[in-house]
């Protein structure tokens, strides 16, 4: 069983930057591919970002390329999200998930466990 509880979101101007954290309880959290997800009202939740258990592999949505760097600190059981060049467009409740490592795949978008999510809002 992992828990996870992200932070970090709020309300920021266009062209801001935000860190989203996720911090993740048990001893087993370097066994888990982890993923950044996010959803837009009245839209689907789409993978926006993810990163293997080692930290050796990452992911990134075209839509956020080039803007975000996902990174994870497995002696802190943390997984982060830096969000640059934030755009309207951006907006949306951010989750994290957690997938063992022996069912997860870079792109996957099946995960085992989710976070509550945390509120990113950037003003025009």
């Amino acid at each position: 069983q992992v828990q996870l509880v992200e932070s970090g979101g709020g309300l920021v101007q266009a062209g801001g930057s935000l860190r989203l954290s996720c911090a993740a309880s048990g001893r087993t959290f370097s066994s888990y591919g982890m993923g950044w997800f996010r959803q837009a009202p009245g839209k689907e939740r789409d993978l926006v970002a993810a990163i293997s258990w080692s930290g050796g592999s990452t992911y990134y949505a075209d839509s956020v390329k080039g803007r975000c760097t996902i990174s994870r600190d497995n002696a802190k059981n943390t997984v982060s999200l830096q969000m640059n060049s934030l755009k309207p467009e951006d907006t949306a409740v951010y989750y994290c998930a957690a997938r063992r490592k022996t069912m997860w795949f870079i792109t996957t978008t099946v995960y085992d466990y989710w976070g509550q999510g945390t509120q990113v809002t950037v003003s025009s």
